[in-house]
């Protein structure tokens, strides 16, 4: 009833009605006293009792004036935007059935609204008739099997009448005690008033191997309550069809949760190059790499992460503990993605942005900064996967968004190139103690050296190729790099000091990652196709212009 769509016994009473109003199109209240009582009012005038194949062949003569008429009971009207759509119950059971838990739906409903909501979710159920029974496939084989007891309005085979319910046919009764016999039951929206033959049915299964449960909205009826109390039910009353089955599906998710260990690393990865490829297991993709983000900011908290102290070495290990799946997730999913996931990627960066969207009060500055550090390792894993995987467009999407405005900055928007450069996360000299532990010496380029070996594992499956891995870190450096001195806010167009810009990677005579950048920048470069540059080949190769004069002041 909540999709809008009327169930049998009204269907019956407003054909009845239609009927009785063109038998005696003079009475005004012929139509309204059928109604009242349809089976009175058939027998009185002609001679019989009411039936329901004779009710739609008075109704409609043909086959195809029939399913016609019914249809129109059944399907949204057209231009009808609205109601007669699976409700909000009907899907919360598909994806109960998605999730295994429901195998077997009995239904007196003539209507294809569950079949839809199944479709919905990629199932594509067996529906049987009892016409059907013999040729279908055993329950145990199929996904799940919907069983249309009354049949479905667009066959002749419907039952709806007092008299076509007091009796099922040998093969749907025998079919029908099986499954009262083998499953569990959840009973909703039922009366039990006028189903005698089902309510037989029930009334004759043995003691119950499994549990019944009987949702109860309003009075419950007698046939109703002897059943429950015949076999023990559960009582779930007050709540309507809607409400029972959506807090049933929470409910079922949260023990899985519970029940469920914890998913390893490798699994976890496994589990995401697995459900990749599948457009059907796309809420498992998003719901492995949010549940990976929510345990990073979980974590988070001032208890494991301080904000005053000499902890700066213990965080940033902490850190990078606490994101490992995630950056093994980042690694292979952006590697194998097509792009079907580009906004999943972006969602992550602007979930870990997060850590550091609150005023911290009272702080130390390089420790308030560092709560953007998860962020910056997984741009960094998405950058180089992008790069890896040739992905120029998500490249660019990595480095210019999602804009964020730095605390303490006002409304001052930034794009990741300029607020997740490394020197403003990993702030001042105290990486510099972390990358030597015992003393005794510095790198040129602390940050980016502490970047690259973080990040080197979680590629092991990606690019085994520790030269090929470096190539493509100090790609990605680079390029963030000329997108930042590209910013419009001079002040802030800085680029990522990185190994990079050591001669070993920047290149000389005529070879080398500078070079090579220098010779791409064509109207044709996929960054410039993507966008960055304003898609100038002169904005291109003037940011480029001033990373090498940035280099050249710097000792190398």
């Amino acid at each position: 009833m909540a999709s809008g769509i009327k169930t049998g016994w009204p269907i019956v009473q407003d054909l009845v009605s239609k009927i009785a109003l063109l038998h005696d199109p003079d009475a005004a209240d012929a139509g309204t006293e059928a109604a009242a009582d349809p089976e009175g009012w058939w027998e009185k005038q002609f001679g019989e009792p009411l039936g329901y194949s004779r009710l739609l062949a008075e109704t409609a003569p043909t086959q195809a004036a029939r399913q016609a008429l019914l249809a129109g009971y059944f399907e949204p009207e057209d231009g009808e935007d609205s109601g007669k759509q699976p409700t909000a119950a009907h899907r919360a059971i598909a994806r109960l059935v998605k999730r295994g838990a429901i195998r077997v739906i009995l239904t007196t409903n003539f209507d294809r609204l569950m079949e839809r909501a199944l479709e919905e979710v990629g199932i594509s159920p067996q529906v049987v008739r009892d016409h059907q029974i013999d040729s279908m496939k055993p329950l145990v084989h199929s996904q799940v099997t919907i069983i249309k007891l009354h049949g479905d309005y667009a066959d002749l085979q419907q039952r709806n009448t007092v008299n076509e319910l007091e009796e099922y046919p040998p093969a749907q009764e025998e079919l029908l005690n099986r499954v009262l016999d083998e499953y569990g039951l959840i009973v909703c929206g039922w009366s039990a008033e006028w189903d005698k033959a089902l309510v037989t049915a029930v009334e004759g299964t043995r003691s119950r191997r499994y549990p019944m449960f009987w949702g109860q909205f309003g009075q419950m009826s007698e046939p109703a309550r002897r059943l429950v109390t015949q076999h023990s039910a559960a009582v779930i009353d007050g709540l309507t069809t809607d409400e029972l089955f959506t807090d049933l599906e929470l409910r079922v998710g949260a023990l899985d949760r519970v029940r469920v260990a914890p998913v390893t690393r490798d699994t976890a990865v496994a589990q995401l190059k697995r459900f990749l490829p599948d457009p059907i297991r796309r809420i498992e993709v998003r719901d492995l790499i949010d549940q990976t983000v929510s345990h990073i900011v979980n974590n988070a908290g001032r208890e494991r992460y301080p904000l005053s102290g000499t902890v700066f070495a213990q965080s940033i290990r902490s850190y990078r503990a606490d994101c490992d799946t995630l950056l093994h997730l980042l690694a292979n999913g952006v590697f194998h993605d097509d792009g079907t996931y580009d906004e999943l990627w972006q969602r992550v960066i602007e979930r870990l942005n997060r850590l550091r969207d609150s005023n911290a009060g009272h702080h130390t500055e390089v420790l308030e900064k560092l709560r953007q550090y998860p962020a910056l390792l997984a741009t960094f894993a998405m950058g180089i996967a992008a790069v890896l995987s040739h992905r120029d467009d998500l490249l660019v999407r990595v480095l210019t968004q999602p804009v964020w405005s730095p605390p303490f900055a006002g409304s001052q928007r930034q794009t990741p190139s300029v607020y997740l450069n490394p020197v403003r996360i990993i702030y001042g000299n105290s990486i510099d103690e972390v990358c030597h532990p015992e003393g005794g010496g510095t790198y040129k380029f602390p940050q980016s050296h502490w970047l690259h070996q973080e990040l080197r594992e979680p590629f092991r499956l990606v690019e085994p190729d520790d030269a090929a891995f470096a190539s493509a870190f100090y790609r990605f450096e680079l390029l963030a790099s000329l997108i930042a001195l590209d910013t419009e806010h001079e002040f802030l167009a800085n680029p990522w000091p990185g190994e990079f810009l050591l001669d070993s990677a920047w290149g000389y005579d005529g070879g080398g990652l500078a070079p090579d950048i220098a010779r791409e920048i064509t109207p044709s470069w996929p960054l410039l196709q993507a966008g960055v540059f304003g898609g100038k080949v002169e904005r291109a190769e003037k940011a480029l212009e001033a990373l090498v004069d940035y280099r050249s002041r710097r000792p190398r």
